[in-house]
């Protein structure tokens, strides 16, 4: 199989190509980078133009702005929304324009779709609360699926916080953590969805290969925990204190409306995979930051 990856020169897709490659797909990463960095073995095109050779049997989009990368203004909102749904956009009417489409759309999405929700257990089928995140999950997500009218079976990745050592969230907390200053967000009871890189890597894989999937999927570890749990459990594995709480008025001074993102609760659990028989590698908060951490 072929395989095309939009945003894969991303965190998710820096891990996710080479994983590919192994399994035996012929990768391709749609980058708008002049000189992307990809794995040996994985070809780079900056344009859809640019494909040539067979058409390719599934495309996985990650490509986005990152959301955590400055405040909300008006102008980043419009980043945020532009750089998900038009690529999702042009990816679909790349597709439109095939007389024999790929066979499958597996598109990322953000627990974000869910907004605040409390510690309320949050499954696939959990009605969101209203916010930017959600909108603009709901336009990401929508455009995507636009692709079922062409026969494209399309899953939607609703994703937790991925961590691993050397990028994404942790590394921008680790040197505060290494330091001893590290702590709690806010009051630290709302819940926080976490799941190892390899773990989502893992669900993109699976989504590939399994042909009855399809829809959204809850994309974190099974046991979510709040922000305090998680902070405790950071410090352990550093053997470092985590006594410097950041209150919240504090979160919403420095970040402004991206502060939700820090303070917002979601107990989200992945339902559907686990209901079709997905394995997660690191179930457990303990067991996820020992295998980075050591």
């Amino acid at each position: 199989m072929r395989i095309l990856v939009s945003g894969g020169t991303g965190f998710i897709g820096q891990a996710l190509c080479p994983q590919l490659l192994q399994d035996g797909y012929d990768v391709v990463v749609w980058s708008r980078q002049p000189h992307p960095e990809v794995a040996e073995g994985v070809s780079a095109i900056q344009s859809l133009d640019e494909l040539t050779g067979p058409t390719p049997d599934a495309v996985i989009n990650l490509a986005g702005a990152s959301i955590a990368d400055g405040r909300w203004t008006e102008a980043r909102k419009r980043l945020l929304v532009d750089s998900r749904v038009d690529t999702t956009g042009k990816l679909v009417e790349w597709m439109r324009a095939m007389e024999d489409p790929p066979k499958a759309l597996i598109s990322a999405s953000a627990v974000g779709y869910y907004g605040e929700q409390g510690d309320h257990v949050v499954t696939e089928e959990t009605s969101p609360t209203p916010g930017f995140t959600h909108d603009l999950c709901v336009q990401w997500e929508n455009e995507a699926l636009k692709a079922e009218a062409l026969g494209v079976r399309v899953c939607l990745v609703r994703t937790g916080v991925v961590l691993d050592r050397d990028g994404g969230a942790l590394a921008k907390m680790l040197p505060p953590f290494k330091m001893g200053v590290g702590g709690r967000l806010g009051s630290g009871k709302h819940y926080f969805p976490w799941i190892h890189r390899a773990d989502i890597v893992g669900i993109y894989q699976w989504l590939v290969a399994n042909g009855q999937a399809s829809g959204p999927y809850n994309a974190s570890a099974p046991n979510p925990v709040t922000n305090a749990a998680f902070t405790r459990a950071l410090g352990k594995a550093l053997k470092r204190p985590t006594v410097f709480p950041v209150p919240a008025p504090v979160l919403r001074l420095l970040f402004g409306e991206m502060s939700e993102l820090l303070l917002v609760s979601n107990r989200m659990v992945p339902r559907r995979l686990l209901d079709e028989g997905f394995e997660f590698r690191y179930p457990e908060l303990e067991q996820a930051l020992h295998a980075i951490l050591e």
